[in-house]
């Protein structure tokens, strides 16, 4: 089977994560709690997401008022991550340094989003193996990363995430610790 065929700046942008990956982050990081640039259809909390321009919030007006025990899911759109959506979670894990946020985008390192807002502020991912989004007729033709703020941790590392992780049967506030526990313990600070 070929890779599937890139079509820049024409690209459908509200894909569905695939539930295998958010079971998988649930297993690893505690329940998600919000959802932060969703619609009613693709959203991973059914009672509590943003959509942009929504009647129910924007993530990219709106305070985030969020609880200590939150955890946020971001799946942007991978459009917009430079301009919108990289710089916003910059601004507001800055304000507010316990706020635990994920956010799922292309693996580009290379990026100037990457290297000023996700660089040593955060603890990076990579993603193996590929995605296929719900909705998407193949795999995402890229690879992809979760930028994980708020734990603790920062450094780089490659999660399988599609291997058995025993659930982590704990109270949710103190998954953030064990968490970060769980983080530091396997993987080490690492600049990039």
């Amino acid at each position: 089977m070929g890779m599937p065929r890139q079509k820049p700046h024409r690209s459908k942008q509200d894909y569905g994560t695939p539930p295998e990956l958010i079971a998988a982050i649930e297993r690893r990081f505690g329940s998600i709690t919000w959802d932060l640039a969703a619609t009613a259809d693709n959203t991973v909390v059914a009672d509590r997401f943003f959509s942009v321009g929504g009647i129910d919030g924007d993530a990219l007006t709106a305070p985030w008022n969020f609880k200590r025990s939150d955890l946020l899911w971001l799946n942007p759109p991978f459009g917009g991550i430079g301009p919108t959506w990289a710089p916003l979670v910059a601004r507001w894990t800055r304000k507010l340094p316990w706020l635990r946020v994920i956010m799922l985008t292309p693996a580009s390192i290379g990026s100037e989003w990457f290297q000023q807002h996700v660089l040593r502020k955060a603890m990076v991912l990579g993603l193996s193996p590929r995605l296929h989004f719900v909705g998407a007729d193949d795999p995402y033709p890229k690879d992809c990363m979760l930028s994980v703020f708020g734990f603790g941790v920062t450094g780089f590392d490659v999660w399988r995430w599609d291997e058995d992780v025993p659930a982590v049967a704990t109270p949710p506030v103190n998954r953030a610790r064990q968490a970060a526990k769980r983080l530091s313990a396997t993987v080490q600070s690492v600049p990039i």
